[in-house]
């Protein structure tokens, strides 16, 4: 993509002011995107983006740069500007590059570049379809697929040198039913970081089919319960609270603002001791997966919570240094016109040993928690609120009505507390990951677990 003594020349420009690191991102990526709404395919869009990105940390401070462009003129006039807002007597060199190739993590069977996009359409058609005739109270369906395809290049003032590239697809649907007046709705989404063979094992109007037979299903919803109950919450999305409540708080710009519940936790117990945690952008074919961060930093395993100690923080460069501690390969970025930032991946509670049915059947009055809708996270407390949009009551150890309006109240610290059951059924479910203006792909995960206390917000008189 670029030449590496232009490479190497503009990391030294931007350390000949002082500074401490230097770095140059350059990214080529394409994408494509189409939907359906009301029958009718709309919103057909293709891009394609190539530019590159420049970072210098000087102490505490980062200063940061992109161009549009490849073009040597305008990236080495770039690197002048920024070297200007540093002034300090140390001055560095880059080090000798050396080009650092990592395996990929699967191969790719169907690009998307090739994949052609009437085939995606009738993918879309077919969803619509579908849900429509799942049931004569389907009023509306919308659904997406989109991809990308990356290339990056990462280059830095002490020596590295690497390559990667990214394939994603991403598909979702949301369905709406209406009965007398009421209005439910079901959604279901399939992404990983794979081409199109993502619809080999599960195809579209599967999804769709399941967001329906939500929708259709929450229809005949009671009031939900108010109060403190036990709470059982599925697989898969499940995670999500575990995602906003707590993996956030575990990033480790937060520990350095002092911005978080966590910090100075490392060693300590934080959790029930059935309580195992990972963030692993290793999976290979995951939604949150890659090979190399957005610095270049190969991508790994990382064991947050052990038997309910906490044993790692989220990591990019600048914050490992900053605390002392391991880089773990999470330095995350949405494009070249963004600065990485410690970002989670594949986020995970790890599965236990016990049976979802039992975990059900101990609980005399409680709900089940399926799926959530939106909810509200203060990240320096753990303090949350989730909705449920697919909930249940669980009454002498048997799941039985569907509930509407039902919210989950807490504190993420609290709950990791109050986990007592661990079921072995880990699934996952992707998603899409907002901070400081970017959204980046992300993945929740955990088996079935029982909080043994929980606040209900719901709408029982």
């Amino acid at each position: 993509m670029i030449d590496t003594r232009l490479v190497k020349k503009i990391l030294n420009i931007l350390l000949k002011s002082g500074g401490d690191f230097s770095e140059i991102f350059i990214q080529k990526k394409t994408s494509n995107s189409l939907n359906i709404e009301d029958g009718k395919i709309e919103n057909v869009s293709s891009g394609f983006e190539l530019g590159c990105g420049l970072r210098l940390i000087s102490e505490d401070s980062t200063f940061y740069a992109y161009v549009d462009s490849l073009q040597s003129d305008k990236l080495i006039n770039a690197a002048k500007i920024l070297s200007a807002a540093v002034n300090c007597s140390t001055m560095l060199k880059a080090l000798d590059l050396t080009k650092k190739i990592y395996p990929q993590q699967l191969i790719i069977k169907k690009y998307p570049s090739i994949y052609p996009q009437t085939i995606k359409s009738e993918y879309l058609v077919e969803v619509d379809r579908n849900a429509r005739d799942f049931d004569n109270k389907i009023i509306q369906v919308s659904a997406g697929i989109s991809d990308i395809e990356s290339e990056e290049f990462i280059a830095n003032s002490e020596g590295l040198l690497t390559e990667n590239s990214n394939v994603k697809v991403f598909f979702s649907v949301n369905v709406i039913a209406e009965k007398k007046g009421e209005i439910r709705t079901g959604y279901k989404s399939i992404g990983k970081t794979c081409g199109y063979e993502i619809f080999d094992n599960k195809k579209p109007y599967d999804a769709a089919l399941e967001a329906a037979g939500i929708a259709v299903k929450m229809l005949d919803a009671i009031n939900a319960p108010a109060g403190s109950l036990p709470v059982v919450i599925g697989p898969g999305f499940g995670g999500v609270i575990f995602h906003e409540a707590c993996g956030h708080g575990l990033e480790a710009d937060a520990i350095v603002k002092d911005a978080s519940v966590y910090k100075d936790k490392i060693g300590k117990k934080i959790a029930n001791i059935k309580i195992n945690a990972i963030d692993d952008p290793t999976i290979a074919g995951h939604w949150g997966s890659y090979v190399v961060d957005g610095e270049g930093f190969p991508s790994s395993k990382t064991l947050l919570i052990e038997n309910g100690v906490l044993k790692s923080y989220i990591t990019d460069l600048k914050s490992s240094k900053k605390l002392g501690l391991s880089q773990t390969g999470n330095g995350r970025r949405q494009s070249y016109r963004d600065i990485p930032l410690p970002r989670m991946s594949n986020t995970y509670i790890e599965k236990g040993s016990e049976s979802p049915d039992d975990i059900i059947r101990s609980v005399k009055k409680g709900i089940f928690a399926k799926e959530f809708a939106g909810g509200q996270v203060d990240p320096a407390t753990g303090d949350f609120v989730f909705g449920i949009s697919e909930g249940y009551i669980i009454e002498n150890g048997k799941i039985s009505e569907p509930v509407k309006g039902a919210t989950l109240i807490g504190n993420g610290p609290e709950i990791l507390e109050k986990i007592v059951s661990v079921a072995d059924n880990l699934d996952f479910a992707p998603g899409f990951c907002g901070k400081a203006g970017q959204s980046i792909a992300n993945e929740v995960g955990q088996p079935t677990i029982l909080v043994e206390r929980m606040t209900v917000g719901g709408t029982a008189v």
